[in-house]
């Protein structure tokens, strides 16, 4: 691979932050898993527990709902060296 594409893999595909980041939205907007289980339509909390936890990777639908659903943008969730910038959130 070009050192290029690899800088690129890098920046867009390493999202080790992204759990810490929706586990912080979450937090933040008085939310518990499960309130935002049911909020995606998932029947389970699980998925999102172990998407916070690091254990598993989000999907891009997934991770385009969080971006919606908490008004940030897709890049502040990606990327591992963009940080969010908190607005004020209601529950919603």
């Amino acid at each position: 691979m070009s050192e290029y594409f690899l800088k690129i893999r890098k920046t867009f595909f390493n999202m080790e932050k992204f759990g810490g980041k929706l586990r912080a939205l979450r937090i933040r907007s008085g939310l518990t898993l499960k309130d935002l289980a049911v909020a995606f339509g998932l029947n389970s909390h699980g998925y999102i527990s172990e998407i916070e936890c690091g254990k598993k990777k989000p999907t891009a639908e997934f991770a385009l709902k969080v971006a919606i659903f908490f008004d940030v943008t897709t890049d502040e969730l990606l990327k591992d060296e963009m940080e969010i910038h908190f607005k004020k959130y209601n529950k919603k």
